[in-house]
C-alpha cells in the first residue's frame, strides 16, 4: 500500500470526518512532502502534516506551519509516540526557516497536550448572533448580491487584501481558497459578496448551520454600512434567519479559545519584535527544551536583538519558549479563520 494511502486509512481510523471529507483533504491538501510520520516496519504509527500558511506579524509577513491531522494508531497512544513526532517535526520547520508552527486542537484536552511540547493558547475569537431586525425587502439598487462557490480571482484578491490588513493574522494563498471552496460546496455553503459597480466591497464565507441559523465564518468590508448590507442580503436569502458571526475579539465582546502557537525560530521572532518595539529593553535567558538553537541569551535595546551564548552582566528574564510565544503575540490578539478544522 502506497504511503498517502496508509496516511488516509491512519486517519479514518483516528477521525470521525464524513467519507467525502476525507476524500477531499487527500485529494486537495494532502501531499507526502508535508506529511511526516513514524514507522514500524510497513505500520504507521503516527503521523501529521505541516500545512505553510502566511501569517502577519509585527509588520511583516512571516512563514509558519499549521499542523494537521495529527494522529497516532490506538494501539500505540500513550507511549510518547506523537511526542516524538512533534520533536521531529519542530527540527524539519527551522531548517526549513519557519518562524511559528499553529494549529487548532480538537478537543480540551488537547489544549494541555500541545502545551507540554511549547505550544502557548493564544489564538481566540468572538461569535455574535446577528438578527435579521428591520431587514430590507432587497438590497438597495446600487449593490449586486452574489452567491457562488467558484474560484473568481477579484473575490480572492479582495479577501486577501482585506485579511492581509489585519496585524496578527494567518493569510490565505489562492490554494488554501480553493480547499475552502471546495470545503464550502461539501457542508452546503458558500461565498456571498456585495459588488458596487462592479468592484467587490464586502465578502463573507457562509454555510448553514445544525440550529436554523447560518454561520458567517468570515466577513470582510469596506465600511460598517456595507457589512450589514451584506448581512442583511445574507439572511434575506437564507430565509431571513439569523446569522452566527465568526470574527475577531473586540472590546465587549467575550473571547473563545481556538488555537495555539509556538515559536520555531526565537532569534528572528524576537528580532522582529525588537524592530516593531524599539522602547522595549530586555535581557532574556530562554529555554527550549525541544529546539536546542532557541536556547540561549537575548539582549533587546533600541529595536535591535543580540544574541549571546554566554550570559552577560545583569539581570535576566527567564522564560521557557511557551512564555516567550505569549508574551510577543497575545498582546497582539492573533487570529485565525477559514481552517480545515
Amino acid at each position: 500500500m502506497k504511503r498517502k494511502e496508509k496516511i488516509k486509512q491512519l486517519w479514518k481510523t483516528c477521525f470521525e470526518d464524513t467519507p467525502e471529507f476525507v476524500d477531499l483533504y487527500f485529494d486537495l491538501r494532502y501531499t507526502n512532502d508535508v506529511n511526516l510520520c513514524i514507522e514500524s516496519g510497513d505500520e504507521i504509527l503516527a503521523a501529521l502534516q505541516l500545512l505553510p500558511y502566511p501569517m502577519t506579524y509585527a509588520g511583516q509577513t512571516v512563514p509558519t506551519a499549521y499542523v494537521s491531522g495529527a494522529c497516532t494508531h490506538p494501539d500505540y497512544r500513550g507511549k510518547g509516540v506523537m511526542r516524538e513526532l512533534l520533536a521531529e517535526a519542530f527540527s524539519h520547520m527551522h531548517a526549513q526557516g519557519v518562524m511559528l508552527s499553529t494549529l487548532i486542537p480538537a478537543t480540551p484536552s488537547l489544549f494541555r497536550y500541545y502545551a507540554r511540547s511549547g505550544y502557548a493558547d493564544v489564538f481566540r475569537y468572538a461569535s455574535t448572533l446577528w438578527q435579521p431586525d428591520a431587514c430590507p425587502t432587497d438590497t438597495p439598487s446600487a449593490y449586486n448580491h452574489l452567491r457562488t462557490t467558484e474560484f473568481r480571482d477579484d473575490i480572492y484578491r479582495y479577501l486577501d487584501r482585506k485579511l492581509g490588513e489585519r496585524p496578527c493574522c494567518l493569510q490565505h494563498t489562492a490554494a488554501d481558497f480553493r480547499v475552502i471552496l471546495a470545503a464550502l460546496r461539501l457542508e452546503g455553503g458558500q461565498v456571498d459578496v456585495l459588488s458596487r459597480q462592479s468592484r467587490v466591497v464586502a465578502a463573507a464565507v457562509t454555510h448553514p448551520a445544525a440550529d436554523g441559523t447560518w454561520t458567517v465564518g468570515e466577513l470582510v468590508a469596506e465600511s460598517p454600512t456595507e457589512a450589514d448590507t451584506l448581512l442583511h442580503a445574507i439572511s434575506r436569502a437564507s430565509g431571513d434567519v439569523p446569522l452566527r458571526l465568526i470574527h475577531p475579539v473586540q472590546p465587549a465582546t467575550a473571547a473563545h479559545p481556538l488555537g495555539m502557537a509556538r515559536i520555531i525560530d526565537a532569534p528572528a521572532m524576537l528580532r522582529l519584535y525588537a524592530a516593531a518595539h524599539p522602547e522595549v529593553g530586555l535581557n532574556l535567558a530562554l529555554s527550549d527544551e525541544l529546539i536546542a538553537a532557541n536556547t540561549g541569551y537575548y539582549y533587546l535595546y533600541g529595536g535591535k536583538c543580540m544574541r549571546s551564548k554566554d550570559r552577560l552582566p545583569g539581570g535576566h528574564r527567564h522564560l521557557t519558549v511557551d512564555q516567550l510565544t505569549q508574551e510577543l503575540l497575545a498582546p497582539e490578539h492573533p487570529y485565525m479563520s477559514l481552517m480545515l478544522n
